[in-house]
């Protein structure tokens, strides 16, 4: 079987003894599902759509866009967190439309498959998860939900809105998110096109989502996750469990490192990164240029102190993402931070 069939069906076995159609609301068989958002935080400020349906067919990816947030066979849409923070901190995974749990699965541990391999979770693909009939044949399925969290039964009637779970990172994931997922008589449907996965990225169909939703999932092809500065080289788990963000460095810093973590970059992409003490002097600057497509990216800049303390004052990070856009370089993103160094009245300067 293949993975991505694996990674869902699972559910479909949990059948809810007797007919649920007497449940679900009056309709004809062949009307749209509306949904609303399915996750409880503010698209693209606290949350962001990290990865859509692909609809390429065979080899390669595009989203419903014809951009690169995507991967090969995927037919799920990803709203993710910006790291490991928020996701202890609790965000809602909601019920997008009005139905029935059809099976669920909690117990799972919040692992990253970086640390785990996919061998561990094979066959639980989805980590646990919550799937829903609507009636008429349709049904949505959010994955990847954090252990314990799932808060309904199979079998329970939930509402729009209903609290599910938390956003988790069981599974097969690298980051916490929620995977939304929408079938029609057994098949995936992408929730921005209403077409199915591997229809071409150039057809335009129509989206499930309710206006009020598509507004607030309106597309946005790269984005900032966080950025900040530290006393030391950072790496990218570090940051994304929360580490290394300094309101303040003592003049005695062994180091002033800033960094920035940012989603959906492009093959030929160019960043630049800049730092700077108070005086405007530049302590370190670097330009990276991307070799393929990435989900997302974490750089960092630094320079480490010398034998004597910091300059007391403002440092200031700056952080530009440029794309070749119809043979011309254009700006897509800017990233700016502060931070102040405190002058340390006791320290003494190494000679």
């Amino acid at each position: 079987m293949h993975l991505r069939i694996a990674k869902y069906w699972w559910l479909l076995g949990l059948l809810y003894a007797g007919t649920l159609a007497a449940d679900m609301p009056a309709g004809d068989a062949h009307d749209r599902l509306p949904l609303e958002v399915p996750i409880d935080c503010q698209v693209g400020v606290d949350c962001f759509v990290q990865n859509y349906v692909d609809t390429e067919a065979g080899p390669g990816y595009r989203d419903h866009s014809c951009g690169p947030l995507s991967y090969d066979g995927h037919d799920g849409t990803d709203i993710r967190l910006r790291d490991l923070v928020a996701m202890e901190r609790g965000v809602a995974v909601l019920a997008a439309a009005p139905g029935v749990v059809r099976g669920v699965r909690d117990g799972m541990d919040d692992i990253s498959i970086t640390a785990t391999g996919r061998d561990a979770v094979r066959g639980r693909e989805a980590g646990n998860a919550v799937a829903i009939r609507h009636g008429h044949g349709w049904e949505t399925q959010y994955s990847h939900l954090r252990k314990g969290s799932v808060q309904v039964k199979r079998g329970q009637r939930v509402e729009v809105g209903t609290k599910l779970g938390l956003v988790g990172l069981s599974g097969a994931t690298e980051f916490p998110h929620v995977e939304f997922s929408v079938r029609y008589r057994g098949k995936h449907l992408d929730p921005f096109t209403g077409l199915p996965p591997e229809q071409g990225c150039e057809k335009r169909g129509e989206a499930l989502w309710t206006p009020a939703a598509s507004a607030k999932l309106a597309y946005v092809a790269t984005g900032e996750l966080n950025a900040g500065f530290t006393d030391s080289p950072p790496n990218a788990k570090e940051v994304r469990s929360g580490q290394h963000r300094a309101e303040s460095l003592p003049a005695g810093a062994r180091a002033i490192v800033f960094w920035a973590d940012v989603f959906g970059l492009n093959k030929n992409d160019i960043i630049d990164m800049r730092l700077t003490d108070p005086q405007g002097n530049v302590l370190a600057e670097n330009t990276d240029v991307l070799r393929k497509h990435k989900a997302q990216r974490f750089n960092f800049i630094g320079k480490r102190r010398r034998k004597t303390p910091w300059m007391p004052g403002v440092y200031r990070g700056e952080y530009t993402l440029s794309r070749n856009v119809n043979g011309s370089r254009r700006e897509v993103i800017r990233i700016e931070r502060e931070v102040r160094v405190q002058e340390d009245k006791n320290s003494v300067p190494e000679y």
